[in-house]
């Protein structure tokens, strides 16, 4: 039998019941980690902080005094030929960064005076100002970022690394989703299991109420009432899996399982109130700042991937006014984090990752039939993001930009390459991590990326 033209259910069929017996025997014996690495790992788990809307970076990290000079006055056309965007001509002004940089730390990392408290943990974060992509629009572009594909279908990299990891926790979802500031462009598609085994999806935490949806037994149903009706449920459904042997109805089994295990571990996660004062005042105040410390409470219980969503970074007009609002709501939580995890000792095995879906033109956008001015478009070819802990060399700039800020020049990092360097820290090589699918093999690159060695400590 050609097992690479056969669907996993014609295998199961034609091989019987036996083999997955021993497959789901063995997961659900230890129920967590297979850690099947490819090498030795640098981190064990991973938060990622997604700026949703993309943030600009020429007033947040890209400083380019070249820009005041242009200020007001049209771009060189050699710069912006065969060029398109969103929503402005490509010869639009040039709009100067609204706020000053200065250097910080021993590493002298370059920061506006947006970002005071990333600045107190400079010496902490690599910066690479020269990621680039291949998507113009939020929706595709978010979507290319967290799955390696422009559009739904395809596993997220929480979802990859949760085939390829496991768990290391049975009582937590391995893979948790956190979201404030508005609604996502990209949506659930983000965070989808794709064509993986539905177990591998992101499990989204509500802002408020039960953290998950129905983790609460519904009124008039107590403890034994619950597990009594579960355990009916598992015996009908474990005598479908004997007739069918569909793994995928293992895999309702667990998460019916997983749910009663949350029922009591998701109220004491999600429970502050023996968090020290000191600490729950480093965060901030706010539903991001409450994020990025339910997100280390979540890493210290196993979870492996945690996904931070933070919409509003979209400033088509009054980018000044955008990106201080969103900064203030940001900055603390961010470097609060790295901190804490470092008092922790857990900075050295967890990876953070921050950065959009691209970066911001420096041309203005200005239109008065949608009321917008002094904005910034999207911005595919360059843009920043920044890395710590979990194996990433600390207090380093990688990449450069044009004097306008336009085109990368020095150490091009495109968003495949981000992927592949998150999953080589964890111990996987991209180009293995593969799942047949539709007569091919699929992975989170597709069929790019490199890793980015400047990165690696």
């Amino acid at each position: 039998m050609n097992l690479h033209s056969s669907t996993r259910r014609q295998f199961f069929e034609t091989c019987g019941i036996g083999l997955g017996k021993i497959a789901l025997g063995s997961m659900l014996t230890a129920g967590i980690s297979r850690a099947a690495t490819h090498f030795a790992p640098k981190a064990k788990r991973v938060i990622y902080l997604f700026m949703a809307g993309a943030p600009s970076q020429l007033e947040l990290f890209d400083n380019k005094p070249k820009l005041v000079e242009f200020d007001g006055k049209p771009i060189p056309p050699e710069v912006i030929a065969g060029q398109r965007y969103a929503f402005i001509q490509p010869d639009a002004a040039v709009l100067a960064p609204r706020f000053p940089f200065a250097k910080h730390g021993q590493s002298g990392q370059e920061l506006s005076d947006r970002l005071p408290h990333l600045a107190k943990v400079a010496d902490e974060i690599a910066i690479v100002k020269s990621v680039h992509t291949d998507q113009f629009n939020h929706s595709p572009a978010q979507i290319f970022v967290n799955t390696g594909g422009p559009i739904p279908g395809r596993p997220s990299m929480g979802s990859w690394l949760s085939y390829g990891l496991g768990s290391e926790t049975q009582d937590l979802p391995g893979f948790v989703v956190l979201k404030s500031g508005g609604n996502l462009s990209g949506g659930a598609a983000m965070w989808s299991a794709g064509f993986l085994p539905g177990k591998h999806a992101g499990v989204p935490f509500r802002e408020s109420g039960d953290p998950i949806l129905h983790v609460s037994n519904p009124k008039g149903i107590d403890d034994q009432a619950q597990r009594d009706s579960l355990d009916l449920i598992k015996k009908l459904n474990q005598q479908h899996l004997k007739a069918v042997a569909d793994p995928e109805i293992q895999t309702r089994i667990n998460s019916y399982e997983m749910a009663w295990r949350m029922q009591s571990a998701a109220p004491e996660l999600t429970d502050f109130s023996k968090e020290p004062k000191s600490v729950m005042d480093s965060y901030g105040k706010g539903d991001y700042a409450k994020n990025c410390l339910l997100a280390r409470r979540l890493i210290e219980r196993g979870v492996r991937f945690v996904q931070v969503y933070h919409s509003g970074w979209d400033h088509h007009s009054q980018v000044e006014n955008g990106v201080k609002k969103q900064a203030e709501a940001t900055d603390q939580g961010s470097a609060a984090l790295i901190k804490d995890l470092k008092d922790r000792g857990l900075l050295d095995d967890t990876l953070i990752v921050w950065g959009g879906e691209f970066g911001r033109t420096p041309m203005v956008e200005a239109s008065a039939a949608l009321n917008r001015s002094q904005g910034r478009d999207h911005h595919p070819q360059a843009f920043t993001m920044w890395f710590a802990g979990g194996g990433i060399k600390p207090g380093i700039t990688i990449g450069q930009t044009d004097e306008l800020g336009f085109n990368v020049v020095e150490d091009p990092v495109h968003v495949h390459d981000v992927q592949a360097t998150i999953l080589h820290l964890l111990g996987i090589d991209h180009e293995k991590l593969t799942y047949q699918y539709q007569g091919r093999d699929f992975r989170l690159t597709d069929v790019h990326g490199h890793v980015v060695k400047k990165l690696l400590a």
